[in-house]
């Protein structure tokens, strides 16, 4: 397995949507089309991220899919930002005193993309109308992070439509724990199950 990260994109506000997506997309275009002279398999790319790399990464498949190519083989999408009504449950539970707040993604979102774009499937996946034939996907949640329940409903929305999906939340946990392994075991059993993830969805399948 080849790994190759981060994706370096170019930033709000400078460059608003669709930038982003758009930069991630020739990203993972450009790998695949190269991928083997690094001794890769193009049939094996994977995308993933965390918030709003979580976000892209949902987000490229959508492209590749309506695009016609490159092929994504799976996309593993921590507390990803996939909508921004700002009006679920976790929002009204978790929106104040758990690190991230419902002001700071109003102030993310409205320095990332202009108000008129917000339902745009590239900027909000949970918006698309068709999420079938997309990749398996693995999807974390925090129970206290205000993008739990989108996160969750857009991993249900991909097992309706017959994409193999592997959903966790980490109960007790906050937006960003992931990056915390050195101080939680949650972090460590996470960064872990990703890796499984990847491995098994990801490995050849040998004949018996």
């Amino acid at each position: 397995m080849l790994w190759l990260y981060p994706v370096h994109y170019r930033l709000a506000p400078e460059h608003k949507f669709p930038a982003a997506p758009e930069d991630c997309y020739a990203a993972a275009k450009w790998v695949s089309e190269n991928i083997s002279k690094y001794n890769g398999d193009p049939e094996r790319l994977a995308v993933g991220g965390d918030s709003a790399g979580g976000n892209l990464a949902a987000v490229v498949p959508l492209m590749a899919k309506e695009r016609g190519g490159p092929s994504i083989a799976y996309q593993y999408l921590i507390y990803p930002v996939t909508d921004f009504t700002f009006d679920t449950g976790s929002y009204r539970e978790n929106g104040e005193g758990h690190f991230l707040e419902t002001a700071g993604m109003h102030w993310f979102s409205d320095h990332y993309i202009d108000k008129e774009d917000r339902t745009n499937p590239y900027a909000a996946p949970l918006r698309t109308e068709n999420v079938s034939n997309l990749p398996p996907a693995l999807v974390i949640t925090a129970e206290y992070g205000v993008l739990r329940d989108e996160g969750e409903e857009y991993a249900d929305r991909l097992k309706e439509e017959g994409v193999p999906v592997e959903r966790t939340r980490y109960n007790g946990q906050i937006h960003g724990f992931f990056w915390m392994s050195e101080i939680m075991d949650d972090a460590r059993k996470s960064i872990e199950q990703v890796g499984n993830s990847l491995k098994k969805n990801l490995s050849y399948k040998h004949s018996s």
